[in-house]
């Protein structure tokens, strides 16, 4: 009898929340790099515009230097963003594994504000295991700096 080894699965983190705010306020927030930093992480080089190339930085972990390669994929201006984010390595079986993922926002305008959506997809488990339960509680979090900053 042999141990077969588990058979990998894909995954993804789905949060959303409703703001009392106009898509164009909200969109504003997701899209302006002095923002972004103040909700998510620092940002080099992110425009919405499709094929753009930026990075983020986080903390290192490992064989990995922090850095999360990104390109946005898919803009709609105040209704949708979506970007590539991969990082990590193959050497951390825990945080920093490696990570091919897509990051995609949503806006839909609903009665009294606007429907705000993140999917975060693509984690192949059991691989990225920890990164998902880890960002999945840090994707909940980043939704309400998003909701401060709009009020601000």
């Amino acid at each position: 009898m042999t141990d077969a080894a588990p058979e990998a699965r894909t995954e993804e983190i789905v949060v959303e929340e409703v703001l009392p705010h106009a898509p164009e306020v909200i969109w504003r927030t997701l899209t302006t790099a002095d923002l972004i930093e103040r909700w998510l992480m620092k940002s080099t080089g992110f425009a919405a515009v499709k094929g753009t190339r930026f990075t983020f930085r986080a903390a290192p972990a490992g064989s990995w230097d922090g850095v999360v390669q990104c390109e946005v994929l898919q803009v709609v201006p105040n209704r949708l963003l979506s970007y590539s984010w991969r990082g990590g390595d193959d050497n951390n079986p825990g945080y920093g594994s490696r990570l091919n993922t897509i990051v995609t926002w949503t806006l839909d305008e609903v009665a009294g504000g606007t429907r705000l959506r993140l999917v975060h997809s693509g984690f192949v488990l059991p691989g990225n295991a920890v990164a998902l339960r880890a960002m999945g509680e840090g994707w909940r979090k980043v939704l309400g700096r998003i909701a401060d900053l709009c009020h601000g």
